[in-house]
């Protein structure tokens, strides 16, 4: 896949508003998420990925505007991908993530063994089926979204003692790792932030102007 192949990505930040989402340890999922889901924007802008949020607020947006929002975004695409950042509960520990019954593994599997990178524990990426209708998916997130390509990312268990510390430390760094993670699946030139402290060893035969020879 290359850039030209993403028409856009839409950053989703799970609840909001009169929805908390899932509450413990004095953390609100809400919170999390719309913390995720702005600097993950913010950073696509950087890269130069086209790319919009669905709130950007402590909003309360109901299932159908939150539809109605990724679709208006870059339109029902295949090529759109749709990121709905989440935070887990039900006393397990590390990061899931589902990917739609229409969509191959490979971008899930590549956000999650990014955010392994960064030290959180990697449980696993699967589909979840509507058990009324197992043609369907189980996530209105997936369900609803016609033909673009929808992550729903869980960073960690809000209700487990050690990934809420990491929520509360390292969160960002996950949400870089799923940024590296796209750009790399669009053929974009992955740019750290400013000041994160990675830096490149330089080889010989490079340029001043590159830091390698692609």
């Amino acid at each position: 896949m290359n850039e030209r192949a993403i028409k856009g990505i839409v950053v989703d930040a799970g609840h909001g508003g009169a929805d908390p989402g899932a509450t413990a340890n004095g953390l609100r999922e809400k919170d999390l998420t719309l913390k995720a889901a702005q600097y993950m924007y913010q950073r696509l802008k950087e890269l130069g990925i086209p790319t919009a949020i669905v709130r950007d607020t402590d909003e309360t947006v109901d299932r159908d505007e939150r539809v109605k929002r990724i679709l208006e975004a870059y339109g029902n695409d295949p090529n759109v991908i749709v990121i709905s950042n989440h935070i887990n509960a039900g006393g397990g520990e590390g990061a899931e993530v589902v990917y739609a019954l229409r969509n191959s593994s490979t971008l899930a599997r590549n956000v999650l063994e990014a955010i392994g990178s960064e030290g959180q524990i990697m449980r696993k990426y699967y589909q979840r089926r509507l058990p009324e209708d197992p043609m369907k998916d189980y996530y209105f997130i997936h369900r609803l979204t016609g033909q673009t390509q929808p992550l729903l990312v869980e960073y960690g268990f809000i209700d487990n003692a050690n990934d809420s510390k990491k929520l509360q430390n390292d969160l960002l760094d996950y949400v870089e790792a799923v940024v590296r993670a796209l750009a790399n699946y669009g053929g974009y030139t992955y740019v750290p932030p400013e000041g994160s402290g990675e830096y490149y060893t330089v080889q010989k035969g490079d340029t001043i102007f590159m830091g390698n020879n692609e």
